[in-house]
């Protein structure tokens, strides 16, 4: 698995949650100093050309008030051989769904929860290739794998109005750096959200930005009530007992009182169904990371017999998977939006199924013994989550 990170002297797993998580930034030399950039730049571009692939090409141009322009991927590789030789980097989202080798790179961050994770997305800039000064509004730590890159933050607070005009990208018009580092291959750099920030490539360099999932208030909202509207039925409003109206325009006491009742009964759920749909909200993929069910379905024990063949199992490296333990009933499993139900003295292989992306046969030997783990592994076989060979 390679090294964990390595904290700055008086830090710990405990400090940095405690006094960094979400408030400060923290600068970590030498945090990953056995770590190496999974791709190559040639292997980036590549990346970048294939259909599915979320990729963003951002060039810088102008002087003395520069501007930035953003391209969208999928690209031909024409383009990267007509660019010039500096102010420009290339982004690639979700390499570790597409590459074992930055998806091991997650191991080194798993004393923050998985499902908290969102991407390892890679750069590749050429020299004082940047996307602007700009702030985000979710936790990253910045992986430098290649070259040099400065970074420059503030500590001024994001203002809404502090953004170039007519730009696809969030890039502050003003920006006045209060601290400045030169990054290193093996540095890392944390940033909470809303930290203006600007990395500029001090030659040609390449990034890793481990990024957390931070949704907005609305998306929440928004996804529990059309989970809500699924549970409601196509029914209409009718009226309870009425008396002739006195004035034809007046919304009486009654009537108003009548359809915030009906409101609360459509939208009043118990917090156990709340929880189960968080946890399918947290692993649901991307629209372009779903994946498809085999062509033909195994039982379980057809399964148990293809597993000690083959060996070894494989999570997909689209699928998520996250677990919910309970004290009043069935533990919970979530795996890409969907939900399963695995009684709690198995706890411990969902523990296992949750935290290896590899089982072997022989690992998973004391649970393919029993019907419901046997059957569960069969049913997420058969769906895709899981594969007899890597990549599949």
């Amino acid at each position: 698995m390679g090294q964990t990170l390595k904290f700055p002297d008086g830090v710990t797993a405990e400090s940095f949650l405690h006094f960094f998580w979400q408030k400060r930034p923290l600068l970590m030399r030498g945090a990953l100093t056995d770590f190496a950039s999974p791709l190559s730049p040639e292997e980036l571009a590549g990346l970048a050309c294939e259909a599915g692939v979320e990729s963003r090409l951002i060039r810088e141009h102008g002087k003395g008030r520069p501007r930035w322009k953003v391209s969208h991927g999928p690209f031909r590789a024409s383009t990267f051989r007509k660019l010039p030789p500096s102010h420009w980097t290339l982004l690639v989202q979700d390499v570790d769904k597409l590459v074992p080798a930055a998806a091991r790179l997650l191991d080194r961050f798993r004393f923050l929860p998985d499902w908290r994770v969102d991407d390892v997305m890679i750069s590749y800039a050429v020299d004082q290739g940047s996307v602007g000064p700009h702030w985000d509004e979710y936790d990253v730590f910045l992986v430098q794998s290649r070259g040099l890159r400065r970074w420059q933050i503030s500590n001024e607070r994001p203002a809404p109005d502090n953004c170039l005009p007519d730009e696809d990208l969030r890039i502050m018009a003003r920006f006045a750096p209060d601290s400045e580092w030169v990054l290193e291959p093996g540095d890392v750099l944390y940033l909470p959200p809303g930290v203006p920030h600007w990395g500029v490539a001090l030659g040609e360099c390449m990034t890793c930005s481990v990024g957390y999932r931070a949704p907005s208030h609305r998306d929440l909202v928004s996804s529990w009530l059309e989970h809500l509207l699924e549970g409601v039925a196509e029914a209409h409003y009718r009226d309870g007992p009425m008396q002739p109206a006195a004035h034809s325009a007046e919304i009486s006491p009654a009537a108003a009182a009548q359809a915030a009742d009906l409101i609360d009964s459509l939208t009043r759920r118990p917090r156990v169904e709340m929880e189960r749909w968080y946890g399918k909200y947290l692993t649901e993929p991307k629209p372009n990371l779903t994946v498809d069910p085999i062509d033909a379905p195994v039982s379980g024990e057809a399964f148990r017999r293809l597993l000690e063949t083959r060996g070894a199992v494989y999570r997909h490296p689209f699928s998520r998977f996250a677990y919910l333990p309970r004290s009043d009933g069935p533990d919970w499993l979530f795996v890409a939006g969907e939900h399963f139900r695995l009684d709690a003295r198995h706890r411990t292989f969902l523990q296992t199924l949750c935290q290896w992306r590899e089982l072997h046969f022989g690992f998973l030997a004391e649970w393919l013994a029993e019907p419901e783990c046997l059957e569960l592994l069969a049913r997420l076989y058969n769906a895709g989550h899981l594969a007899f060979d890597e990549g599949d």
